[in-house]
């Protein structure tokens, strides 16, 4: 599973989070710190409007939740879903000696690889590389002529 710390920073990077029946995540609240929750058509169902995305407890009687809105929870992404979100960038993952795990990425015609206690968090560790490099793509100023240039 990956670690706190990870998911965090790609919360933190913008990592956009739809939830699906099978999801895990913490409640960032105090008192929720040992707690994962699995996302489930049975006991907790993502809720859609207008305002945002809750997500809604059903038949928790143990404690009084009864619904939480998607900014107060921490997604943590299983390997299948960061891997997917490299897409066409991920080459390899192999466990290393010491029992770590190497992700191979390339992007912009360059290998980059990414090591981590887990294989998730070498997972999440490139997928936080690639949403800097989109976020600077988008931040940099298109030159002349290039797409998006109005040509004033």
């Amino acid at each position: 599973m990956i670690t706190i710390d990870c998911a965090r920073a790609l919360q933190q990077a913008g990592l956009r989070w739809h939830p699906a029946s099978g999801d895990s995540f913490r409640i960032e609240r105090p008192g929720f710190d040992s707690e994962v929750f699995t996302v489930s058509e049975m006991t907790i169902e993502a809720h859609e409007f207008d305002t945002g995305t809750i997500l809604g407890f059903n038949g928790t009687t143990e404690w009084a939740l009864d619904s939480l809105a998607l900014e107060d929870a921490l997604w943590l992404p299983r390997e299948d879903q960061l891997r997917s979100l490299l897409r066409g960038t991920f080459r390899s993952l192999h466990r290393l000696d010491d029992e770590s795990y190497r992700v191979s990425v390339h992007v912009r015609g360059a290998d980059d690889v990414f090591e981590a206690p887990t294989a998730a968090d070498a997972y999440g560790n490139a997928v936080l590389m690639l949403i800097g490099l989109s976020g600077a793509e988008r931040a940099a100023p298109a030159a002349a002529g290039e797409p998006g240039d109005s040509g004033d």
